[in-house]
């Protein structure tokens, strides 16, 4: 498997989704619409999709999309390789207008995540990493810098979800009286602790693998973990159960 190879794929992918997002999103026209559990679509959803699979597609590798087709546990369990794409992680974020949406690829072996590419179109902020080459940002046309962070160092700096925020997270918080919080939507809250910016990022509120797969593969190539809690064991993909529990980005 070329990872190298892969991640570039993966990086055109969410790119052109990207584009095509940041277009709907400065429409006045962003088809919205709510799925069975009351969360929002737009058409940027399933726009991105579209052009990130057609990208994919090509590698023969299967794809799981949270908004693709519902593919039962007993044929994706015997897949050593796919695809799990997020297409737009933060919709409500993107209906915010706050820009603190991504796209977000990851590849999956047997139930770790091994490469991601996170993309914030409206920031034009691209993450990616994977086992062999580590992990990187790249702001716009910028020279890519390296993010290489020690893992388990002292709490400065706290970040949580803009849009999810509990109690459990709040008493969680209150352990660091003395931390900076930052409130931020989508994946770029994995981000932030890849790049050092923060050092831990409680999630006790609902997520679903798509969510956190590409971040959590940039993550721990930056040298950090993403761990279950309060269990503190490293989070594992290609569950028959996709909803994820708590976890700690540190």
């Amino acid at each position: 498997m070329n990872l190298e190879e892969l991640t570039v794929i993966a990086k055109n992918a969410a790119i052109e989704a990207g584009k095509i997002i940041f277009s709907i999103y400065r429409s006045d026209d962003l088809g919205i619409d709510f799925k069975e559990d009351d969360s929002p679509l737009t058409k940027a959803d399933i726009a991105a999709h579209e052009v990130i699979v057609r990208h994919l597609r090509d590698t023969g590798l299967p794809v799981l999309s949270e908004e693709g087709s519902f593919t039962p546990y007993l044929i994706r369990s015997q897949w050593e390789y796919y695809w799990l794409i997020d297409p737009l992680d933060g919709t409500k974020e993107f209906l915010n207008k706050n820009g603190e949406f991504t796209v977000n690829i990851a590849l999956i072996h047997g139930q770790k995540s091994i490469l991601g590419v996170v993309y914030a179109p409206v920031l034009d902020w691209l993450y990616w990493g994977n086992e062999k080459d580590g992990a990187w940002k790249q702001v716009e046309d910028k020279t890519p810098k390296r993010m290489k962070v020690k893992a388990n160092g002292p709490v400065k700096t706290l970040v949580a979800s803009r849009s999810h925020m509990t109690e459990e997270t709040l008493r969680f918080i209150e352990q660091y009286p003395n931390a900076e919080i930052i409130n931020m939507g989508s994946s770029l809250k994995f981000m932030l602790v890849a790049e050092d910016k923060a050092q831990c990022y409680p999630r006790f509120a609902p997520t679903m693998e798509w969510d956190t797969a590409a971040s959590q593969a940039i993550v721990e190539a930056a040298g950090r973990q993403v761990l279950t809690y309060p269990e503190m064991k490293p989070m594992k993909y290609n569950r028959e159960e996709m909803r994820n529990g708590w976890f700690l980005v540190r």
